[in-house]
């Protein structure tokens, strides 16, 4: 039995063969692939979300790899289990829906959140922040990298991940505007969210672009890794890399000066406010229409937009002056 069956089965055994299990909805938090930082973050949020609001059992799970295929698979384990709610960050915003549209036939309560499912395979999205504030960040993050601008590259997640996507255009089109014309975006590549992968890919954009002043990762695997590369090809103060990152992972690329600043939101906020929506959701009091209000606790609320979408806020930037101290936390 392959190893994503085997932690799968176990954790939702676990939970059956409890007796508070029967009392208790269960809450599945599927993440795009397990080992990665962000999402452990995220998990602690949804673990105090739960113990804040009660009467809640939160089911983790996520493939070894960042793929549809594995998130296809638990998903339809946890169809049969029969969950109150999943809540799912998407490697593939279509090829999820024929899934999920199943566990809806079902009555199981879907929501997407961090990277977005198409609309007619969700009842609403929440979203860490809106596509145009964090491809403003990223443009402005690229200018404190290299003031007097130069030759760009992105080291992405998965070529199908859609908030990476929607983030890049949104950075593309605030590159186009004369206030960044000394910037030239020279190529986008996919690290698929595998450090290993995401590491070769880094290497390649130095090889292929000898003038490259800047690697924008907008990905915690991506960020860390290209960080890496660059100290490895001895580049470190020729190019630097930025994107967004955790405080943790990122604090020592920033003492040795690969990194000026990254920005990312807080994944302990984001997992904690996905419980709060899908508690909403399976009790009834949200139903994913335009214009409702969801409270997420003490986090605040968000207002649904034509698409059943709520953003949460602009991402923040960590540097030299603050990262050792949110390194701590996350």
């Amino acid at each position: 039995m392959p190893r994503l069956h085997l932690l799968l089965t176990a954790a939702l055994a676990a939970l059956v063969s409890s007796p508070s299990a029967f009392a208790a909805d269960k809450i599945a938090l599927v993440v795009k692939s397990l080992g990665n930082g962000f999402f452990d973050a995220a998990r602690q949020g949804a673990q105090e979300a739960a113990k804040e609001l009660g009467g809640l059992e939160i089911i983790y799970a996520g493939p070894a790899k960042a793929t549809a295929e594995g998130q296809v698979e638990i998903v339809n384990a946890l169809i049969a289990q029969r969950v109150k709610v999943i809540a799912i960050s998407a490697n593939d915003p279509d090829a999820l829906v024929p899934v999920l549209k199943k566990a809806m036939q079902r009555g199981i309560k879907v929501l997407s959140f961090d990277s977005m499912v198409r609309k007619d395979g969700r009842q609403m999205h929440l979203a860490p922040s809106s596509g145009p504030l964090i491809g403003r960040k990223l443009a402005a993050l690229i200018t404190d990298a290299s003031p007097t601008g130069g030759q760009v590259a992105v080291l992405s997640a998965t070529a199908q991940a859609t908030n990476q996507n929607a983030w890049i255009a949104e950075m593309k089109t605030v590159l186009a505007t004369p206030a960044y014309a000394s910037v030239k975006l020279v190529g986008v590549v996919y690290g698929d969210d595998q450090t290993d992968k995401s590491y070769r890919e880094a290497q390649g954009l130095l090889k292929s672009h000898p003038q490259l002043k800047v690697i924008v990762a907008p990905t915690t695997v991506g960020i860390a890794a290209a960080a890496r590369a660059i100290q490895d090809e001895r580049m470190t103060g020729k190019v630097f890399v930025t994107g967004l990152g955790l405080p943790s992972e990122m604090v020592g690329h920033v003492k040795n000066g690969a990194v000026k600043s990254f920005a990312i939101w807080n994944p302990v906020d984001l997992g904690y406010s996905v419980i709060y929506a899908a508690n909403a959701l399976s009790k009834g009091g949200v139903k994913g229409a335009a214009g409702e209000v969801v409270s997420l606790g003490r986090v605040g609320k968000v207002t649904l937009d034509a698409n059943a979408e709520g953003a949460m806020a602009e991402p923040f930037t960590f540097d030299a002056s603050n990262v050792e101290k949110f390194s701590k936390m996350y």
